[in-house]
């Protein structure tokens, strides 16, 4: 990838608070650099998780940490207006409970020493067609589960050497098959949350008999933990049921487990919470770093439009690190900055608009 133009681009993105465009960035330029140019170095060679992991490695070996923490999650940038393709199509948010047009991404955000990375990344892409027995409606369907893809995103990183100690995720991708993976092909250890329904056994030989019993049924009290035997997963947990109070008011209950037994329920509560850190992630690249405000129209320019904007978010980690401010107040100071210039500028236009009038008279 040619590097001027993307220290160009992703600065761009980052100062932009409109659409961003390869006409827009040329104009910035002041016709430095033309837009051709530009829609010619978006619409080139696609780039992948490969190649970005290329890029931020060098940020990553001087932040990582054996104790840092690698969070797994999913989410989907709207595209309502543009035409459908095998990455721009429908997919289920569970968030919205329905169906929103856009580019499902997963990401594997790597938190270390305060400051959060994206180092692996995969585009839901949905190739192949089904038709509802049903309805008769063909839809676009995946090759590959997000579970799959959740065990591929894993295997990259530990392939790359990651320095990591704990998995997170939400509870769509706690099944069985992911704790058996992260513990045994990973060798790392995870904290997940289970639904309610969730079966479990409470000794060994009680699993050893196939006797399990629905989580929410157990005896339990809450801030505290205990061993259990979950259904599908060989090695023992240590089950943790966290009682909190919603904004609303009301209570809710949140049951965590992890296969380090050496934790406490402070710790293991204590460590899921850093979990949020890929929703802030989520909400920074899709408002500070422009991922939503491209019209990219093709497969290749929306796929390297995404990798932009993750280069993006990352050069704003980093100045979040430099400047302590975060990247909202960043933003903020870009914007006013940019209204003080756009202010002397009127200022100039009106003191030619006042001469043009003495001329005249």
């Amino acid at each position: 990838m040619n590097q001027e133009l993307l220290e160009l681009y992703t600065d761009y993105l980052i100062s932009s608070f409109s659409y961003t465009t390869a006409t827009g960035l040329s104009n910035m330029l002041e016709g430095a650099i033309s837009h051709d140019k530009i829609t010619r170095f978006l619409s080139s060679e696609q780039y992948g998780s490969k190649e970005f992991w290329h890029l931020v490695k060098p940020t990553v070996r001087k932040i990582e940490s054996p104790d840092a923490v690698l969070i797994i999650d999913d989410s989907i940038e709207e595209k309502p207006y543009t035409d459908e393709n095998e990455i721009v199509c429908w997919h289920y948010d569970h968030c919205k409970s329905r169906s929103i047009k856009g580019i499902n991404f997963m990401t594997a955000l790597y938190r270390s020493k305060e400051v959060s990375i994206p180092v692996a990344f995969q585009l839901i892409t949905k190739t192949d067609y089904v038709v509802d027995s049903k309805t008769g409606k063909q839809s676009r369907k995946s090759s590959k589960t997000k579970n799959e893809y959740y065990r591929e995103i894993l295997k990259v990183c530990k392939q790359n050497n990651i320095s990591f100690r704990y998995v997170l995720n939400d509870v769509w991708f706690s099944s069985a098959e992911n704790m058996n993976f992260v513990k045994i092909d990973i060798g790392r250890y995870f904290i997940m949350p289970l639904k309610s329904n969730r079966k479990v056994a409470l000794t060994l030989a009680d699993k050893k008999q196939g006797k399990y019993q629905v989580i929410s049924t157990i005896d339990i009290e809450p801030n505290t933990v205990r061993e259990i035997y979950l259904e599908g997963v060989e090695f023992p947990l240590l089950l943790a049921k966290q009682v909190f109070t919603n904004a609303d008011g009301s209570s809710g209950i949140l049951y965590l487990v992890t296969n380090d037994k050496s934790l406490d329920y402070t710790f293991i509560t204590t460590i899921y919470k850093k979990r949020w850190k890929v929703e802030e992630y989520h909400e920074s690249l899709k408002q500070n770093a422009s991922l939503e405000k491209s019209p990219t129209k093709t497969v290749v320019t929306q796929s390297n439009h995404f990798f932009l904007s993750l280069s993006a978010f990352v050069k704003l980690e980093m100045l979040k690190s430099a400047s302590c401010l975060n990247h909202y107040a960043l933003k903020t100071k870009l914007y006013v900055c940019a209204l003080n210039q756009a202010f002397k500028e009127l200022q100039n236009l009106k003191i030619l608009y006042q001469n043009s009038l003495l001329c005249v008279r």
